[in-house]
């Protein structure tokens, strides 16, 4: 896996895992994970991350990356999940997946998929009933589900 890719993934698992107040608190934990990095670079991996610092409780703010927020809303059952509904399965060879709709859906659940930005996914064609997903090198089937499921509810189930 390449250097950046492999940084922004050990990033987004301290960011879901951890209670992260600031840059510094980052830094620390990505030198203890042999990650050297500047603080100039970390600022651009968030910004590309799309983390934001939130209010908290414990420690007046902390980071988050966006997957966290939609997955709280989720929870909250704040999240409208149509299309998303309507995906019936999905399918890896190499780098790629072919994630199977009800038919005329699979434009809208693409879209649904470009506007997350999930960093795992390089991009996405659709079709009528089928989408193209293509996958980042270097990432995993269970990246791309773990990625996906996020805001896809059930996709879990739906790997063949």
């Amino acid at each position: 896996m390449k250097i950046k890719a492999k940084r922004l993934m050990v990033i987004k698992q301290l960011l879901s895992e951890q209670h992260i107040a600031s840059q510094d608190e980052l830094l620390s934990l990505l030198n203890k994970q042999k990650i050297k990095v500047t603080q100039a670079t970390l600022s651009r991996d968030l910004k590309y991350l799309k983390v934001a610092k939130v209010p908290d409780a414990l420690s007046g703010y902390k980071y988050v990356i966006p997957t966290d927020i939609i997955q709280r809303q989720e929870d909250e059952n704040l999240y409208d999940d149509f299309p998303l509904s309507s995906v019936e399965s999905i399918e890896f060879s190499g780098n790629m997946a072919v994630l199977k709709t009800r038919p005329g859906f699979a434009n809208g659940v693409a879209s649904v998929i470009d506007s997350h930005g999930p960093y795992e996914i390089l991009g996405t064609i659709a079709g009528d009933d089928t989408i193209l997903i293509i996958s980042r090198e270097g990432i995993t089937k269970s990246d791309v589900v773990n990625a996906l499921a996020l805001f896809i509810p059930g996709l879990k189930e739906k790997v063949v």
